[in-house]
């Protein structure tokens, strides 16, 4: 049985979008690859648009928990890597992340500005760790 403790140690503030410390202890670690902004056909998804491209990611990502029996709940870190990152970036990717990950215990998580991605029309991509059963 996957055990998962969420920590927010005393001494550091409480962020509440994301939890600062989170330990696992027995059952399946999975590696989640960045996952970008691409249908199942292989398509881009959301030319130039942020938010557009964030949903498809994270429909991507919950796809490819799905298929090794997770879910956004069995989550433990995520990275997140934003193109030409603005201040205002910050929100719109904590509300796309907000309506996916648990709110109760949010995922470790690390919001990285980058020049680049794979391919110039890539605006956003997430990789990720699930603990699962």
């Amino acid at each position: 049985m996957a055990e998962r403790k969420f920590i927010n140690p005393e001494g550091m503030v409480r962020p509440g979008s994301y939890t600062p410390v989170v330990a696992t202890r027995g059952g399946r670690t999975l590696y989640v690859a960045g996952q970008v902004a691409q249908n199942e056909q292989g398509e881009l998804v959301g030319a130039g648009d942020l938010a557009a491209q964030a949903e498809q990611v994270y429909k991507n990502l919950g796809i490819a928990l799905q298929s090794a029996g997770a879910t956004f709940n069995d989550l433990v870190k995520i990275t997140v890597y934003v193109v030409a990152m603005k201040p205002e970036h910050r929100d719109l990717m904590g509300k796309v992340r907000a309506r996916h990950v648990s709110q109760d215990n949010p995922p470790a998580s690390t919001l990285v500005g980058v020049q680049a991605l794979a391919k110039p029309e890539y605006l956003v991509e997430v990789e990720a760790i699930a603990v699962t059963d």
